[in-house]
């Protein structure tokens, strides 16, 4: 993976992208993800055809960020992806919502209560700045951009849980008022924790 020129006159730019943008975007998008992630390498094959489906669901979006290649001063477009983000209307059948669903419930929430917390949200899948990149609250300017203008009533994602809520995602989502819905939730398939946390729309 090259480096990430990060000189001081080249701020990331954050866009929207289209469907195709992002297909097109997709392998650089992935290793970011890795990056962010510490995967091992190779981990992207396996998520490449997941991020492609949800694609196809409903309220899609997604939005990265850009520095110019190489050296280069020219105003054109900026070549090198950092930093990605995108999400999708939540909805029932989705793995994400049944996973949460079935998890409120054994902690003793009630239907209702589910079901309104379910009933109209945006999920937040993905959301990584490269290593190379942290620290520049790309982060932040990426989640309010995704946000814009959502129909949504609110807004839910899962990250690790980690000692302390002592990393750059954990403090931007309390940042930006996020708050608890599940902790050390095990969704399956995956034996870390995670916790799920939301906050209403408009941010």
């Amino acid at each position: 993976m090259r480096p990430v020129d990060t000189n001081a006159d080249q701020s990331p730019l954050v866009v929207e992208l289209s469907a195709a943008e992002f297909r097109d975007r997709l392998q650089e998008a992935l290793s970011v993800y890795v990056a962010a992630m510490g995967y091992p390498q190779g981990t992207e094959y396996h998520r490449a055809a997941t991020w492609s489906e949800h694609l196809r669901r409903s309220g899609w979006r997604a939005v990265a960020a850009f520095v110019p290649a190489g050296d280069s001063s020219s105003e054109e477009a900026p070549a090198r992806l950092v930093a990605i983000a995108y999400g999708y209307r939540g909805a029932p059948g989705q793995w994400w919502h049944q996973q949460v669903r079935s998890g409120l419930r054994h902690t003793g929430w009630s239907r209702d209560r589910i079901d309104i917390l379910l009933g109209n949200y945006f999920e937040l899948t993905e959301l990584h700045v490269h290593p190379d990149v942290q620290g520049q609250q790309i982060g932040e300017t990426l989640l309010l951009r995704l946000l814009e203008h959502r129909p949504e009533e609110g807004v839910l994602l899962s990250t690790p849980e980690v000692a302390d809520e002592d990393n750059r995602a954990w403090r931007l989502y309390r940042r930006l008022g996020f708050k608890d819905v599940l902790r050390h939730f095990r969704f399956g398939g995956d034996n870390r924790p995670f916790a799920v946390l939301g906050r209403g729309l408009p941010l």
